[in-house]
């Protein structure tokens, strides 16, 4: 077994190969891919009929260009040097990603809530993705640039303070630690300041299945079905519908067997197309009803399309074959607690699928809406809860023993957050002209 001091060493001999000053530079390649062609590549196995949305979405703002760009970000990251010191990622750790949800035990707890592009690879390439979305909103919010750099300082030393605690702790403790959302109004809120995470906190829930059931669904001859909101909501065809039949069995062998047991006890009512997102928007995505005992006993299930996941071109081959399974064993790895019916599936086509609740008290924080103040404080407990996640499948000790006690990482990565909002916006502006030239077809405020 590797000693402690072991895992020190193999945290100092990364300053080797990448200094943690080094982590401030961003100048693009200039073989650097055009952004807006790799956006189109991601398009081509995606519905046509929604890109127009989805880049209509992009253009609204550099961070929702940031959002969607998450394969641009990628490719920018891996033209770097990297430490080699590799968890599992989230793969798209922006501000957005991160938000509160109920556990199996009806706690409500603060994580990472966006899994779809998690892989195995080092473990700055989360930190700098959340930095850059802290610094692009930051700016959008218009805020200065010294407390933009603050911010992403705060972000960054959340991060390392709290990679440096778990590295203290031993595995079990590191394993059921989490973030309690009902201890983080005084870590996020300013004294005099409105309760932005309390409104956050209620909002969150309210969000259940329940409620769902009145604003997505209607009764239609005595039946009830999910609403007609085209093109963002559209009931599923026959093809579809009948597909998402047969792939249920498929799903259900993924559960473990006492959820089988309980989602026995549901039937199938009614599925829809739904676009969800900015980034994901194109991929497939159904929302499917299932109802147990009456109309007033409803479960809401996402099934979204899996697909190869935007590090994997970048990094070496993971564990898994099905995309859908490397979603749902990233997020049990990740999250402190999961989804109960988290499980994947083949659908038509033999195109990879994952499920889990549409809405299980979820919620996510106005960010648009921060202050310096807010920002800081929100982006700091964002890095604490991207520690916790990493401590979980990495090197916590080689870790906290590469970033150290001073703040030179931190500054580091303020850094490059700073400069690659500057490439974000010449990127969104990049985009801006593709739709303008007509390159790309785009639908804004859908």
């Amino acid at each position: 077994m590797t000693t402690t001091a072991e895992h020190v060493d193999s945290g100092k001999a990364a300053r080797k190969r990448v200094p943690r000053s080094g982590h401030a530079r961003w100048l693009p390649p200039v073989d650097r891919p055009d952004p807006v062609a790799v956006l189109e590549r991601q398009g081509r196995d995606r519905l046509p009929e929604l890109l127009p949305i989805r880049y209509g979405r992009m253009t609204a703002s550099p961070f929702a260009f940031l959002r969607g760009a998450a394969a641009v970000m990628a490719a920018d990251l891996a033209g770097q040097p990297h430490t080699g010191l590799t968890v599992q990622l989230c793969g798209d750790a922006h501000l957005l990603n991160f938000g509160v949800y109920a556990s199996p035990e009806r706690s409500l707890l603060f994580d990472l809530n966006d899994f779809d592009e998690t892989f195995r690879g080092p473990f700055e390439w989360d930190v700098k993705r959340l930095a850059a979305s802290v610094a692009v909103a930051a700016r959008e919010n218009g805020h200065p640039a010294h407390r933009a750099h603050r911010a992403v300082r705060e972000t960054v030393a959340g991060y390392r303070t709290a990679i440096r605690r778990l590295a203290r702790l031993g595995e079990l403790t590191v394993w059921y630690e989490r973030v309690d959302a009902a201890g983080l109004l005084p870590l996020v809120r300013p004294a005099r300041q409105p309760r932005h995470l309390g409104s956050s906190l209620t909002r969150a829930r309210r969000r259940t299945s329940l409620q769902a059931l009145g604003k997505l669904t209607e009764v239609v001859d005595g039946r009830r079905r999910i609403i007609h909101d085209p093109p963002l909501l559209e009931p599923a065809g026959a093809g579809d519908a009948a597909s998402l039949r047969k792939i249920f069995s498929d799903y259900r062998s993924t559960l473990p067997e006492e959820r089988r047991l309980l989602l026995d006890r549901y039937r199938f009512a009614d599925a829809a197309r739904k676009v969800v997102g900015v980034g994901s928007v194109g991929t497939r995505c159904f929302l499917v009803l299932l109802t147990g005992r009456g109309a007033g006993d409803p479960l809401f299930l996402q099934i979204k399309e899996a697909r190869k996941a935007i590090l994997e071109d970048h990094l070496p081959s993971g564990p898994y074959l099905h995309p859908g399974h490397r979603v749902v064993a990233g997020q049990r790895l990740l999250q402190a607690a999961g989804d109960i019916f988290l499980g994947w599936m083949t659908g038509p086509q033999g195109r990879a699928f994952y499920g889990r609740q549409l809405r299980d008290v979820k919620g996510v924080a106005d960010v648009a809406g921060m202050n310096p103040n807010r920002l800081l404080a929100y982006g700091r407990l964002c890095g604490t809860a991207l520690a916790r996640a990493h401590a979980r499948s990495g090197d916590r000790i080689a870790i906290a023993a590469y970033l150290g006690t001073a703040d030179t990482f931190d500054r580091a990565v303020a850094d490059f957050a700073l400069c690659y909002a500057d490439q974000t916006d010449a990127d969104h502006a990049a985009l801006g002209a593709a739709v303008v030239a007509g390159v790309v077809p785009a639908a804004p405020g859908v």
